[in-house]
């Protein structure tokens, strides 16, 4: 099943389980340069070509209905004919606001995020299906209308081409003061950036990230027929981190989920992606999930980077709270 059509029963109240879309963040060459592919035990950043070959392993699978790359990588992609014979959903990355620029010495996300594109449309359009935008919201007014009209000139633009597009709206990585809790004031600028938008050129659907069950369980239910809510992962940090995530966003009304470091930056990706379904559609715990992905990792004759008693700590305290 494509994941367009996993959103339209998603969209008509026909959800299962099964019908969760994962999508895996490989993009991160916009994000963090050389150190993309991760490091050797010396310290030394390994070549894009292991990312590269990551995401082939993983399109093969066929565990996950969108894979997000760089142009740059979907062109290469697509002369291997990679997704012409499988069901992922092939996407791109349309802007890189600096905010994502995670380069080694750089300070970049201490500021106000500020809009870029280095992908252009019609290049995108070739070679993939699918583009992401991402916003930041301050609460800062000219930060913010400047972020919403880059926003409608891109709309503007996908529309005349007839290219899909997905909204990403990070939170601030910077202090941002509100007069109520800042879930509230996110969700309630998500709704409001797209309630003047026709449905030509509203996004598929939304990622953000998980502020908890309340925020999560607000913006799900506010239009799930028109506005369907994902989460995105952020680092990598436990295993048992990711799966709690996937458990508590999808129980409070999540119904796609984005992940990127925590799916590369494991021991095995396809590995991890089999704990995520399995959590998903066998309704097991976070600590029966890790459990699994352990075993799976012997079966492979691969050591895992923790203990399984670390990795069944939770890190995130967003997930302590709720567990």
């Amino acid at each position: 099943m494509s994941f367009k059509d996993k959103l339209t029963k998603i969209k008509n109240n026909l959800y299962t389980k099964a019908d969760f879309i994962i999508a895996d963040a490989k993009d991160g060459d916009m994000a963090f340069g050389c150190a993309t592919a991760g490091v050797n035990e010396q310290g030394v950043s390994l070549p894009i070509k292991k990312y590269r070959d990551d995401i082939v392993r993983v399109v093969s699978s066929e565990l996950v209905d969108i894979m997000l790359t760089s142009v740059s990588n979907a062109e290469i992609l697509s002369d291997l004919n990679l997704y012409e014979t499988h069901r992922t959903t092939p996407a791109v990355r349309l802007n890189d606001t600096t905010d994502i620029w995670h380069v080694r010495g750089g300070t970049y996300p201490k500021h106000m995020m500020q809009n870029f594109r280095s992908a252009e449309i019609t290049r995108a359009k070739a070679v993939a299906e699918l583009g992401l935008y991402s916003v930041t919201f301050y609460n800062d007014l000219e930060q913010d209308l400047q972020t919403l009209r880059d926003y409608k000139k891109f709309r503007n633009e996908a529309s005349k081409l007839g290219f899909d597009h997905f909204l990403e709206v990070f939170n601030p990585q910077i202090s941002v003061k509100t007069e109520d809790d800042f879930w509230k004031y996110n969700n309630d600028m998500i709704v409001r950036c797209l309630a003047g938008v026709s449905q030509y050129e509203r996004p598929l659907f939304l990622k953000a990230a998980y502020n908890g069950p309340a925020a999560t369980e607000e913006i799900s239910n506010y239009d799930p027929a028109h506005l369907v809510f994902g989460i995105l992962g952020g680092g990598a940090g436990t295993t048992r981190d990711c799966l709690e995530l996937l458990r508590q966003a999808e129980k409070y009304g999540a119904r796609v989920a984005l992940f990127g470091r925590k799916i590369y930056q494991s021991e095995c990706s396809i590995s991890m992606i089999t704990a995520m379904r399995r959590v998903l559609e066998q309704d097991i715990s976070s600590i029966e999930g890790v459990k699994a992905y352990h075993y799976d990792l012997s079966q492979l004759g691969i050591t895992p980077r923790r203990a399984l008693t670390d990795d069944l700590e939770l890190t995130e305290e967003i997930l302590r709270v709720n567990v």
